[in-house]
């Protein structure tokens, strides 16, 4: 699972690791929790952030309500589950991010647990997206995280990890004419755990809720 994570790094930095043109919306933010508008990349040549709702709506779904529970979708399944086939397919994405948060049982409850590549640089989680019409036929893109087994590292914290994509892999990922879902969900791995680095969180104020905090979103409305 996939439920917290953060993006405080520079837009102008960001720009240029992840090759998208010029963009405006966006605001640091160290507590990113389903629901939120969050920051994305799609498109292959050339490549457009995007802000999205992280909760990924089928066009199908009834209502907006159903992406509350589709924040994840695991890499084992993707391609055949109907709310995320047809998006693995044909609407993928890089959800950007320079760290997520799991919580590790303890004797004295559950502890925030931060994890971030060693290098500190921000990364791509391997995302699908949607687009949902609500009842006023306003256009609602919305997005989820693709998880994979646990690498050696994060283990002992969580059963699950978000799927981190190396960075030569992103192109790949965005290519809108690939569209095999064996080629795909190859590359749905976990990210080496010599890469990466954990640390406790419990000064930033992260809670093992997995709500919305009552703080500003990610990306003004």
């Amino acid at each position: 699972m996939c439920g917290r994570y953060s993006l405080i790094a520079d837009l102008r930095g960001l720009q240029t690791r992840f090759s998208f043109e010029e963009f405006q919306e966006y605001a640091p933010y160290h507590n990113i929790a389903p629901t939120s508008r969050v920051l994305t990349v799609r498109g292959s040549g050339p490549r457009q952030a995007e802000v999205m709702r992280w909760g990924l709506v089928p066009s199908w779904a009834k209502e907006l309500s159903v992406g509350s529970r589709m924040f994840n979708a695991r890499g084992e399944t993707v391609a055949e589950k109907p709310a995320f086939r047809t998006a693995l397919r044909r609407r993928r994405c890089l959800v950007l991010a320079d760290a997520f948060y799991e919580w590790q049982k303890t004797r004295n409850g559950k502890r925030p647990i931060r994890i971030s590549l060693a290098s500190g640089e921000p990364f791509a989680f391997a995302g699908l997206w949607e687009t949902w019409k609500d009842p006023s036929d306003t256009v609602i893109p919305s997005c989820t995280i693709i998880t994979t087994a646990p690498n050696d590292l994060i283990s002992p914290i969580h059963d699950r990890m978000p799927v981190i994509l190396p960075k030569e892999m992103e192109e790949l990922w965005l290519d809108e004419e690939v569209q095999d879902p064996a080629v795909l969900t190859d590359l749905l791995r976990p990210y080496p755990a010599d890469q990466m680095a954990v640390c406790e969180a419990e000064n930033l104020g992260i809670s093992a809720g997995r709500q919305a905090p009552q703080q500003a979103p990610l990306l003004p409305s």
